[in-house]
């Protein structure tokens, strides 16, 4: 908060007297609204990371490019250890059928479900062929492989 340190009491300045009243102050002070932001920005910075969800999958590389989705895709994930996980969900293997029915079920002729298929670069490609073969006889057929992108981008 500015002072007048002057010993006179008419002087110029912020001190000036008009008829009895103190003149408005012209300066605004920004200090509150960056202490603010940059709370807001540490928040977002904290919060962020736990955001992410998922089971830990290490994806194969691809050169390929993102698909634009509209809806939201319903997620199947296996990890190292060959379980699978529908939509961060652990299944049994004796229920992925029955809950791949599930989700057939609620798919139209002109717009089916999108499934995002992620597989560990450690499990065998013949648990991912289990799994492909469940969604396939459920009737889930429009099936992306989720990939990371390649280092060798161009």
């Amino acid at each position: 908060m500015a002072m007048n340190t002057s010993s006179r009491s008419s002087g110029g300045g912020r001190g000036r007297r008009r008829g009895g009243r103190r003149a408005p102050m012209a300066d605004i002070n920004v200090t509150p609204f960056v202490d603010v932001m940059l709370v807001l920005l540490i928040i977002f910075m904290v919060t962020a990371p736990l955001l992410v969800t998922g089971v830990p999958v290490e994806l194969p590389e691809s050169r390929a490019n993102a698909l634009d989705q509209k809806d939201e895709p319903i997620e199947i994930a296996i990890d190292r250890d060959g379980v699978t996980f529908i939509d961060g969900t652990e299944v049994a293997p004796a229920d992925l059928a029955a809950r791949l029915g599930e989700i057939a079920a609620t798919q139209t002729r002109d717009k089916p479900r999108q499934i995002m298929l992620r597989g560990d670069t450690a499990i065998s490609y013949g648990q991912m062929m289990r799994v492909m073969g469940e969604l396939n006889r459920a009737g889930l057929n429009s099936v992306s492989l989720v990939t990371t992108g390649s280092a060798n981008d161009s």
